[in-house]
C-alpha cells in the first residue's frame, strides 16, 4: 500500500451500548433510540469516510459492529475493539481501513512502572505532593499502521481521560462521616479530583510517548476525548509545548506532538473550533495530535496537513437521544502524502 492521503477521525460515541443495557448516568436506550443511534452513527461513518476511526465511549462492541453494517462498510474496515467489550464498561476502539493495520492492537489499563507523581517541593516554602493514581480511567488504544509500504509505521493512540464532571465524594467514608462539614464543599472537591486524575492521565500517556519517540524518528497520532482544550494544561502535558511559528522545514520536535487544531487555524481567517457544548459554553474537547513527521514545517517532515473537518451541527440541540446523536462533535484531519525535499 502507497497511501497519497491519510485521514483520521476521532468520535466519541455517546455510550454506544445495546439497547436496554444500563449505562454510567441511568437508564440506556429503548429500542427506538437505539435504531435511531446506530442509523446516525453510521451515516457519520459513511459521510467522514476516515482511514482510521477512533472511538470514545463504546460499550459494546456488537453495536459497533452494527453501525458498521449498516454503514455499508464492514468490509471495508478492520476492527479493533476488547473481546470483553460486553455492554459492562466504557471502552475505547477504533476501525481501520483495511490494508492499513500492522499488528496487534493492546489497551493499556496501567500506568508506566517507572512513572512517578512525587515531589518534597522544589523550595523551602512548597509543601510535599503525591498522587498515588496507577491507572487510566478507560484504558488507551495503540496500535501501528502502515500507510505506505515504503515508509515507517505510525503509531497511533486512542484516549478518554476522565471527564470535568466533579468526582462523587458523597459515597467515601470520610464524607459520610462527616457530612455537615463536607457537603458544601463536595463540588469543590469533586473538581479538583477529577482534575487531579485527567492531568496524571495526560502525564502518564505523555510518559508512554516520550519512551517512544526520544532520540528516533517515530511518527505517532495521538486521538480522542481529552477533556480539555487546545491551551489547558493537560493538551500541554500532552504536546509538550512545541513552537508552531517557524521559518519552512526549520521546525519540528522529536518527543512533540502538534494539535490538528492549531494547523488549521493557520489557514483560516476565523476559529469556529469547538466539539462540546455545556451550559452554552462552546469547547473543543477532542483533538487530534500528530508528530513532527505530520508537521508542514518540520525538518522531518513526511506528511503534509491538508485541513480539518468538525462535524458539529447537531450540538445546536439538546435532545440526543431522540435525534440518535451523539453529545460531541466528530473531528477528521486529512494529510497528503508530501516528504520533505531536504530529508
Amino acid at each position: 500500500m502507497k497511501l497519497t492521503r491519510l485521514s483520521i477521525a476521532t468520535f466519541n460515541l455517546y455510550n454506544l451500548n445495546e439497547p436496554g443495557r444500563r449505562v454510567y448516568t441511568g437508564e440506556g436506550w429503548s429500542q427506538a433510540e437505539y435504531r435511531k443511534k446506530i442509523d446516525w452513527t453510521a451515516g457519520q461513518l459513511t459521510l467522514l469516510d476516515a482511514d482510521v476511526f477512533g472511538f470514545q465511549e463504546l460499550w459494546h462492541r456488537d453495536s459497533l459492529a452494527r453501525a458498521l453494517q449498516a454503514s455499508g462498510l464492514a468490509g471495508t474496515y478492520d476492527m479493533l475493539v476488547p473481546e470483553d467489550a460486553d455492554g459492562s464498561r466504557i471502552v475505547c476502539a477504533a476501525v481501520v481501513r483495511k490494508g492499513l493495520l500492522a499488528g496487534e492492537a493492546e489497551w493499556i489499563s496501567d500506568f508506566p512502572e517507572a512513572f512517578m507523581l512525587h515531589s518534597s517541593g522544589d523550595d523551602p516554602q512548597t509543601p510535599q505532593i503525591s498522587v498515588n493514581i496507577r491507572g487510566f480511567s478507560r484504558p488507551v488504544l495503540h496500535f501501528t499502521i502502515q500507510p505506505r509500504e515504503d515508509g515507517p509505521l505510525v503509531h497511533v493512540y486512542v484516549c478518554h481521560f476522565k471527564s470535568k464532571a466533579p468526582t462523587q465524594v458523597y459515597r467515601e467514608d470520610w464524607y459520610i462521616d462527616a457530612k455537615s462539614a463536607y457537603a458544601k464543599h463536595a463540588k469543590n472537591l469533586g473538581a479538583a479530583l477529577s482534575t487531579i486524575r485527567r492531568t496524571a492521565e495526560a502525564a502518564a500517556l505523555r510518559f508512554l510517548l516520550s519512551e517512544l519517540m526520544k532520540g528516533n524518528d517515530t511518527p505517532v497520532i495521538v486521538l480522542g476525548d481529552i477533556n480539555d482544550g487546545q491551551h489547558s494544561n493537560t493538551a500541554n502535558i500532552l504536546t509538550d509545548q512545541p513552537r508552531y511559528l517557524v521559518g519552512d522545514s526549520e521546525g519540528g520536535g522529536d518527543v512533540a506532538l502538534y494539535t490538528a487544531q492549531t494547523l488549521q487555524e493557520y489557514r483560516d481567517t476565523r476559529d469556529v473550533y469547538y466539539t462540546h457544548v455545556y451550559q452554552d459554553i462552546r469547547e473543543s474537547l477532542d483533538h487530534i495530535l500528530v508528530s513532527q513527521e505530520f508537521y508542514d514545517n518540520s525538518r522531518k517532515r513526511l506528511w503534509m496537513f491538508d485541513g480539518l473537518v468538525i462535524n458539529n451541527d447537531h450540538l445546536d440541540f439538546d435532545d440526543h437521544k431522540r435525534l440518535g446523536a451523539n453529545d460531541h462533535g466528530i473531528v477528521r484531519a486529512t494529510f497528503n502524502y508530501r516528504p520533505n525535499s531536504q530529508n
